[in-house]
């Protein structure tokens, strides 16, 4: 069963038409990577992939990391892109065997979805895990979300192989040693609740999701 809870929505603001002029404040302009997360594209490190990938232009030329916008028009995959002033939030219950990307790969999660807005998972859950997800066009949110310092909760429900020991458990709630890959260390987790619930089953409260 597919649950969505529609909190607001309003259709996405895209117009394929090479003609439109957007105006910025002269002085400063803004940054390319808000500029597509202000038009529900991605997050602004979703905005970094779209990017790189050459896939977005300011007037005529590629858009660059670190370009600015002011007057011109923003294109991608040359259909004009504009930001967008109302923003929708959905809350998906997310089933086994959905990606949570927004790449054209098999069975992910935008298609899942088949809406006509432009919206974009915030966070993940792994193709083999099911749950409620957050669904938006909103880029400026991700950060809220998502960053450590903002002390939001993610909770989940495990089910392993073996049985649950109490070493286990302890070992889990004072944080893990995972591998930063932009750091090229090891580096420990934040500690964490971890709760028993059966034999083979365990609920975990995290408040850190990633390294940094």
């Amino acid at each position: 069963m597919r649950l969505v809870i529609f909190m607001y929505a309003k259709k996405l603001q895209i117009e394929a038409t090479n003609q439109v002029t957007l105006t910025h404040e002269k002085s400063r302009g803004i940054s390319i990577n808000k500029y597509l997360s202000d038009a529900g594209i991605a997050s602004r490190r979703g905005a970094e992939v779209i990017i790189k990938a050459n896939r977005v232009k300011i007037g005529d030329a590629l858009a660059k990391l670190g370009d600015r916008v002011f007057d011109q028009t923003v294109t991608l995959d040359d259909e004009v892109v504009k930001p967008i002033e109302n923003k929708l939030y959905l809350l998906l219950n997310k089933p086994v065997g959905i990606v949570c990307s927004t790449e054209k790969l098999p069975d992910n999660i935008v298609d899942y979805m088949n809406l006509d807005e432009t919206i974009f998972p915030v966070g993940r859950l792994d193709k083999d895990s099911s749950g409620l997800i957050l669904m938006t066009n909103d880029g400026d949110i991700v950060n809220k979300i998502l960053r450590n310092e903002f002390g939001h909760e993610k909770e989940y429900i495990v089910t392993v192989n073996k049985p649950i020991t109490k070493d286990f458990i302890d070992y889990m709630s004072n944080g893990v040693v995972i591998y930063n890959q932009k750091k090229n260390t090891y580096q420990q987790t934040e500690p964490c609740v971890v709760t028993q619930i059966s034999e083979d089953t365990f609920k975990i409260i995290l408040t850190q999701f990633a390294v940094y």
